[in-house]
Parts: structure tokens; sequence; C-alpha cells
């Protein structure tokens, strides 16, 4: 089994996957309550509350799982990219694990483990198939070819869509996380009420910051009636940044040739957007929002340094 270990934002995960891809466990404790009160993730709290959470979360973990140490073989973790401080901890910890139990460990890209949370059982996608990965940090298509990585098609020149939908939430007034308020409201408004733009680029890639500030805009023009009008702000807007991730979709998998297509990361929970790609496949909702069994599922296709060679590893903030 691979032990997967997830700390690169908010959530403190561990994980138990077979090298079959069957999720033995999957535990993952939530900040969401502890940075609501900020309207966002405030890092070095979300550091200070990994350290607190990782171990309770590996034993949770290894009790679901009815297993020990001695069951594991490959230690799996997020290396990047994240908040650096939160990944570190993720990092430290499964170093510490690895070398005490004399494992190889297998350094995995947060977003290659999205694509990877696909490849896990019942029902695995299999490649090729284009991939739309939309989540609080990122907005990507990727080219997936096969299990062990991507290329990437297009990507958001500004905000990502849960940034997007998260920044819009903050303007509406709702709360956090942003995309599960403003999915949630949108149920009881017209989201034909507001013509909100769609950005037109060339190539494959996004962008969302126009979108916000008319959003703003609008919400000022409003006045007093924006809180009648709630509803149907949250329904306009969310319909305008499905429309762009739809459309780009669509676009990049009729220029690469690709009948299939799946969609990951935390915006992939959202309603409207499944609604709108009802052909696609998507990752099972456990699996949306960052979780260390799809960290777990990375690592069986990675590359895994072998003991004691990965003890100076760092973390990574950002991709390159």
């Amino acid at each position: 089994m691979i032990l997967g270990l997830e700390t690169s934002c908010d959530e403190t995960a561990a994980a138990l996957v077979t090298e079959a891809g069957e999720i033995r466990a999957n535990v993952v404790s939530s900040q969401a309550e502890l940075h609501a009160r900020y309207g966002g993730v405030v890092p070095e709290v979300a550091s200070r509350r990994h350290l607190e959470l990782v171990v309770p979360v590996v034993r949770e973990a290894l009790g679901e799982a009815e297993a020990t140490l001695d069951d594991v073989d490959t230690i799996a973790v997020t290396q990047g990219p994240g908040l650096v401080g939160a990944l570190l901890v993720g990092v430290s910890a499964a170093k510490a694990l690895a070398w005490a139990r004399g494992l190889p460990l297998a350094a995995v890209d947060h977003l290659h483990g999205h694509v990877a949370s696909l490849f896990l059982g019942p029902d695995p996608v299999e490649p090729p198939f284009l991939c739309l990965l939309a989540s609080g940090g990122h907005t990507l298509l990727l080219d997936v070819q096969d299990r062990a990585g991507y290329t990437v098609l297009g990507t958001s020149i500004d905000d990502a869509a849960g940034e997007a939908f998260d920044k819009g939430a903050r303007l509406l007034g709702l709360g956090y996380p942003g995309g599960r308020e403003i999915d949630r409201l949108a149920r009881e408004g017209d989201p034909d009420a507001f013509a909100f733009p769609v950005a037109r680029l060339d190539g494959l890639d996004f962008s969302f910051s126009g979108l916000k500030t008319a959003l703003l805009y609008a919400v000022r023009d409003l006045g007093g009636e924006a809180e009648a009008r709630k509803a149907d702000l949250a329904a306009s807007y969310q319909r305008a940044i499905v429309r762009a991730l739809v459309e780009r979709t669509r676009a990049a998998a009729e220029r690469e040739g690709h009948e299939q297509i799946a969609v990951v990361g935390g915006v992939a929970a959202n309603s409207e957007l499944r609604a709108s790609l009802p052909g696609a496949r998507f990752a099972p909702l456990e699996l949306c929002t960052d979780n260390a069994a799809m960290i777990a599922s990375a690592g069986r296709y990675g590359r895994r340094l072998p003991y004691p060679g990965y003890l100076d590893l760092d973390a990574y903030a950002s991709r390159a």
C-alpha cells in the first residue's frame, strides 16, 4: 500500500491506496471553518493547524484501513504547488515516516494528483483524454496521454476559476468557501438576469478578472437593491464562469481530437458545470477537493526516491 499525505492549502489529509487503485482509507480534516472568519486562507494559521493535525490524521487513516505502518510500502506526499509553509509540514512528516521505516518516497505534483484522482477504482478513466482542472488555485486544460503526466494546453492568465468564485462570494457577502455558497444561492436565481462578460482570448487560455470587476460594478450600481437581487447576481455570475470553462474545454477537445473529456479539482463539484458537460467524466465528489487519495494515486506513476536520498527534498510554492 501507499500512504499519501496532502497539506498544500487548508486540508490536512492522509490516505491509504493499493497499487491496484483501491482506496482503503481517505481521511480529510478541513480548516474551512477556521479560515471562514477571515474570508480566505491565512497561510500561517494553516501551517500551524497542519502541525497539530498531521499525526492524528495519519493514525486515523491507518485505523480506517485496519493497517499499520508495516503494511506501507511507499510514502507519497504533495511537494507543490501550494502554500509553502503548509507544504513543508507534509513534506517533513513524509520524510520522517519514510526514513524511519526505510521506505521510498514519491514526491507528487499537486496538479498531477488531481488528474490521478481519475485513475482510482472502481471505475478508473483510461487515457487519452482532455482534462479540465479547475480549482481555487489553478485553471488548466490538459492533454493526458498516459497516467504518468500531462501536457498543458491552456491556463488562466489571472484568477483561477475557484478564486473567481471565492472573490465573487466575498463581493456578495456570502460565506467561505465561496464556490459552494454561490452554487447554493444560484439555484434560487435567474442566470439570465445579468449579462456578465466571458473573456475571449486567443488560444485556450482563460481570464476571470474582468468578470470579477463586472460583478463589483453591478453590485455598486444596484446599491440598496443588491441584497434583494443577490440570488440573480450569483446565478448570472456562476453562469459566466461555467460558460468560459465549458466553451474552452470543448474547443480544446475538438482541436486535439479528444472524444473523452474529464473534469477534476474543487470546481468540478459545481452543479451547473456538471450539468453543462453531460458527457464528461467527473472526479467523484469526495475526490474533487484536496485529498490524499489522489496524491497516493499519483505516487503510483511518478518516480520514487529511494531511501535515504530524499532527506534534502524541499517543497515548491508555484509551478515553473
